[in-house]
């Protein structure tokens, strides 16, 4: 039995398909690696491969995608007035779990034009989120935007390079590091 061909919905799908193959990347490279093919995405987002190539022409290019979908979830997260750094981090932490081949990709291009946003919009989140909590005492008056792009760059490097199994238990001990080293109290 043949499949009857999916009607083609035009440009109205492009959203959607978009956010299709967002989504179906983070799972696929999770699941498979920095190698796993386009194909799989494409197919994981229930989309034509001419569909993911109009969205993402390469990988780098799904790769920021996922990291801007990322750091949009971040700053609606740091956009509550009672939000703080630790869950920022906390946040952080559980992303990078998911996205350690995509950290992998992002790091060996971010000289890439395409990538070069993405650690100023970091920077600009986890700035923000530094003022506000070392205005009312959460953390110590010492800690720097610097020192906790530091501690975020040395937790992706590591859940990276971190067995799939063992990477909720880093991740664990280095939200313990990072609360003890930065917080007051």
């Amino acid at each position: 039995m043949t499949e009857k061909p999916k009607a083609n919905r035009g440009p109205s799908a492009g959203p959607a398909n978009r956010a299709a193959l967002i989504a179906a990347a983070r799972e696929v490279f999770s699941e498979s690696g920095l190698d796993a093919p386009l194909s799989a995405v494409a197919k994981r987002a229930d989309v034509g491969q001419g569909s993911l190539y109009r969205h993402f022409p390469d990988r780098i290019a799904l790769a920021v995608a996922v990291f801007d979908d990322n750091i949009a979830e971040l700053e609606t997260l740091a956009a509550a007035s009672d939000s703080t750094l630790v869950e920022l981090f906390d946040g952080i932490a559980e992303q990078a779990m998911s996205s350690t081949a995509l950290i992998e990709l992002t790091a060996a291009a971010r000289h890439d034009e395409r990538a070069e946003h993405l650690a100023s919009r970091m920077t600009t989140l986890v700035d923000a989120l530094v003022i506000r909590d070392r205005a009312s005492g959460r953390i110590r008056s010492a800690v720097t935007t610097e020192d906790v792009m530091l501690a975020i760059g040395m937790l992706a490097f590591l859940l990276a390079k971190t067995d799939a199994d063992d990477r909720p238990h880093v991740a664990e001990r280095a939200r313990g590091i990072f609360r003890a080293a930065f917080t007051e109290g």
